[in-house]
């Protein structure tokens, strides 16, 4: 729990485990450095400025057609921030950490304040009934031909308005959940009136700059330009990504009863890290286990574990042992 939150606001720490690391180290670990997060900030805009920049000089399909995949890539990056944000671990001051926090978020249309109200109850419930992402990453491995047509979907778009409905606040929905797989928890009643109350205006801000962006645009002349350098890998690029990243991060999964086993490091080459896992976003059963860490101090974080030996029951795999893991054939019942 930080410092800053008090009871329905905090991401409480999962005690689910037999030993953690010393005080002293988390201590060390969970220090805000403002530095790394103006620059992970600016990593990500500057890079998508960069691309729009390029398409828009040199407005050929050799050069929009990499763009938009760029753009969509780093649009991703834009939720992990967001989701920093969301824990309060981007900035000490909660005025500037919620600032920068809705702003990344808002551009590419989700509430970061209503995230944070659901997501509390994803690292508060891990995989328990009152987990509201379980329809997202529950129930696999299904099989590769499910799995092929659910990220087809996501590819061309089809599954858009149910994403940005869930960072809205709205339930996640697995059309083809199983009994126990979860079909769309509702958040709890514990989360604090302050965070439901900037829940609330924080959605009407994403949707008034999400009318008045593209009226923006077409009135510069620059409205094509706009859906296809934004709007497009916001609703192609973007879904599947962020849907293979939850089921990377807690499907196929064996052991529901530690976050140690419930969710799963991915160790992968830097370069599928960077299009996959932005920001450090692969060391999710130490996110989990300290949500307290900012991101730039998880790898740290997954050292000092490994070197004490705290990670040898976990769930820290390579990334394509994951993948032959969640592609696989269903276990028969």
């Amino acid at each position: 729990m930080t410092e800053m939150s008090k009871t329905g606001e905090e991401f409480r720490d999962d005690r689910r485990r037999r030993q953690g690391l010393p005080a002293d180290v988390i201590k060390r670990l969970t220090v805000i450095d403002p530095v790394r997060s103006w620059l992970a900030v600016a990593e990500t805009v500057g890079l998508l400025a960069a691309c729009i920049a390029a398409a828009l000089i040199w407005w050929t399909p050799w050069v929009v057609a990499p763009a938009v995949i760029v753009i969509g890539l780093r649009q991703q990056a834009c939720f992990v921030l967001a989701h920093d944000a969301a824990h309060y671990r981007m900035f000490q001051s909660r005025l500037l950490n919620d600032l920068v926090g809705r702003g990344v978020a808002t551009v590419v249309g989700i509430s970061m304040c209503t995230y944070r109200v659901v997501h509390r109850l994803h690292h508060n419930h891990l995989y328990g009934p009152e987990d509201p992402d379980i329809p997202l990453h529950g129930g696999y491995p299904r099989g590769r031909a499910y799995l092929f047509k659910k990220l087809a979907r996501d590819l061309v778009g089809l599954t858009a308005p149910k994403t940005f409905a869930y960072f809205f606040g709205a339930p996640a929905i697995n059309d083809d959940a199983g009994p126990g797989e979860g079909k769309g928890n509702r958040p709890l009643d514990d989360t604090s009136p302050e965070l439901r109350a900037a829940a609330r205006r924080d959605r009407w801000i994403v949707v008034a700059f999400h009318i008045l962006a593209p009226i923006a645009a077409f009135t510069a002349g620059y409205g094509i330009e706009y859906l296809v350098l934004w709007v497009l890998p916001l609703v192609t690029v973007l879904q599947p990504v962020l849907r293979f990243r939850a089921i990377c991060e807690h499907g196929a999964v064996e052991d529901y009863e530690s976050p140690l086993t419930a969710a799963r490091t991915n160790i992968a080459p830097w370069w599928i890290g960077w299009a996959l896992f932005p920001h450090h976003v692969n060391y999710h059963v130490e996110h989990h286990l300290y949500p307290s860490i900012p991101h730039y101090n998880l790898p740290e974080c997954h050292r000092e574990m490994k070197q004490r030996g705290l990670l040898d029951q976990a769930e820290v795999r390579d990334l394509f042992d994951t993948a032959r893991r969640v592609v696989a054939d269903p276990v028969p019942s």
